[in-house]
């Protein structure tokens, strides 16, 4: 009885720090990300395959550019059937590949970019403040502290009682 007690008390606690690290902020940003990463990547593979890639069959003169291959070895037929697939280079493909990272690299650059921009403008601004506070507490004379306040009274009380 006592380890179905300890096991179930290990499992709760187990589960209870999963529902802890679930419920943090960062791990919801982290899936709010990638469920926006996943979007991001449709859209520039449409981009690449809807887009890019006619335009390069376009300019290249092939009916569809991804079906660019470069043949090491035919394939070997018998009869009608296929015995052997033939061995290619698939280029085209690679080239969609390649257009697709530069798409999302060329992305991540400008919003991360954008970010810096951000926070350069931020700490300019925040720098100026500073300056600003600074230079308004050098144009005031600083308050005279207690100790030197209390001295000048005295002072003053010191020179009454010798005039009288």
């Amino acid at each position: 009885m006592n380890e179905i007690n300890g096991v179930t008390k290990r499992a709760r606690g187990f589960i209870g720090e999963f529902k802890a690290f679930i419920s943090r902020g960062n791990v919801i940003d982290m899936a709010v990300g990638v469920i926006i990463a996943t979007a991001f990547g449709k859209i520039t593979t449409s981009l690449v395959n809807d887009v890019a890639m006619p335009a390069i069959s376009y300019f290249i003169g092939s009916t569809d550019a991804t079906a660019l291959n470069i043949v090491l070895q035919p394939a070997v037929y018998e009869n009608g059937v296929e015995i052997t697939p033939a061995i290619t280079l698939g280029i085209g493909t690679l080239i969609g590949t390649i257009i697709d990272f530069l798409l999302v690299a060329l992305v991540v650059f400008l919003v991360i970019k954008a970010i810096n921009s951000a926070k350069d403008k931020m700490e300019a601004a925040a720098a100026a403040l500073m300056k600003k506070q600074e230079e308004e507490a050098a144009a005031e004379p600083p308050a005279p502290s207690k100790e030197e306040v209390l001295l000048t009274e005295i002072r003053d009380l010191l020179r009454e009682q010798k005039k009288q």
